[in-house]
């Protein structure tokens, strides 16, 4: 039995090595709905000096959490009620939207990663105790999946690197132009927002596979 089992061990570790199972692996998934990330300068032109944020619930990414607080998002054709605030405060404000959202706001934005803000459309947040034009940061929140360098390990990708992931069941299929990011302030979770899950039947409980 003995050299039945070193002989599976040799040939486990020359699939890994060959990276056949990055495929083996699922990956939970978050659904994100529109949401607001504000700086604290921001934060305090729309709710009063020295205002904070109130946690509602933690998120499944480390130190992130969902605010009590809400904004109105208004557009140059329409606005946005009730949009949720997610904390805690940023260096940089960033308003994350559904494609469907541009329609009723008349304002076109980008599909981008969190953070990218150079050439992205500017937006009017409007709170308790005053208003703000961000001269940017509207933008389609780019599909993507977060885990730790050590996950990056596991299923053979990269920081930055685009995958495919594959999604079963009725509706199930197949996105591409996934993005890895890879450090080790996260928590492995595959991000999608509510309109390309509702596409696919994902829920909070699916699961994808990276089919690189």
């Amino acid at each position: 039995m003995g050299k039945y089992d070193a002989l599976a061990a040799l040939v486990l570790e020359a699939i890994k090595e060959g990276g056949y199972l990055k495929d083996l692996g699922s990956i939970p998934v978050g659904i994100s709905n529109r949401h607001i990330h504000l700086s604290q300068a921001d934060l305090e032109t729309l709710f009063g000096a020295g205002y904070q944020l109130t946690k509602a619930k933690d998120l499944s990414q480390p130190r992130q959490y969902a605010c009590k607080e809400t904004l109105i998002i208004a557009g140059p054709k329409g606005a946005l009620e009730k949009v949720r605030i997610l904390g805690p405060a940023r260096s940089e404000s960033q308003v994350e939207i559904l494609q469907a959202d541009c329609f009723k706001l008349g304002i076109t934005a980008p599909v981008r990663l969190s953070g990218d803000l150079q050439g992205t459309p500017g937006i009017t947040l409007i709170g308790p105790k005053g208003s703000i034009h961000l001269s940017k940061g509207l933008l389609i929140a780019q599909r993507h999946i977060h885990m730790t360098l050590e996950d990056a390990k596991t299923f053979g990708v990269t920081d930055g690197e685009q995958v495919n992931i594959q999604i079963d069941g009725l509706r199930g299929g197949t996105y591409s132009n996934v993005v890895v990011r890879a450090n080790n302030t996260s928590a492995l979770e595959f991000h999608i927002d509510t309109e390309e899950a509702n596409a696919m039947l994902l829920t909070s409980t699916s699961r994808i596979t990276i089919v690189k």
